[in-house]
């Protein structure tokens, strides 16, 4: 049976062979996309990234089905995505054995946001915190330098901790059943 650690191995070697090809010049800057649409009756959004496809819907007791999970409950799931594969990089290219590692995110959202007497409580997830569990033969010096190399390096930490310019534009096509009612 493969173990975490021999994934480790594995991770490395890709880690070295990615650190040839950027020094060598052969990797530059990537455009990532996604695509997200609202389905029919159910109002699903459908978000398609590459050849992968995630479902998000609300709960019922906002007009949803539960059929997948909210925008804010992804995010929470993209960051702990984020910082379990940091970890992993981290923890392989340093050669610190982890026989384990689990990311818990937690974070609040109130659906009372903005309105009147809560004005000031945030609209988005927030007071956002993480809990790695990790089974290690590692030292604590050695897991505190991984978390903090994980959290420099972070890509999604990151963009949640800095402020981002997000740019943002609506193309409008007229409905064809008002071109037909005009006629």
């Amino acid at each position: 049976m493969s173990t975490l650690n021999d994934y480790l191995g594995q991770k490395r070697e890709a880690i070295t062979a990615r650190k040839a090809r950027i020094a060598a010049g052969d990797s530059g800057p990537k455009t990532l996309t996604a695509q997200v649409r609202a389905e029919g009756r159910s109002g699903i959004r459908r978000i398609r990234i590459r050849d992968f496809q995630v479902i998000s819907d609300s709960e019922a007791d906002f007009a949803g089905y539960d059929l997948g999970p909210s925008s804010p409950e992804l995010q929470l799931g993209v960051l702990g995505s984020c910082l379990t594969h940091i970890f992993l990089i981290q923890a392989a290219d340093r050669g610190v054995p982890l026989e384990s590692l689990e990311v818990e995110i937690r974070g609040q959202i109130d659906p009372r946001a903005g309105r009147p007497g809560f004005e000031q409580v945030p609209i988005y997830p927030h007071d956002i915190t993480y809990t790695v569990n990790v089974t290690s033969s590692a030292s604590r010096e050695e897991i505190d330098a991984l978390q903090e190399a994980v959290e420099r390096n972070c890509p999604i930490l990151n963009l949640l901790k800095n402020p981002q310019q997000i740019g943002g534009e609506v193309r409008l096509t007229p409905s064809r059943a008002e071109g037909l009612a005009a006629e």
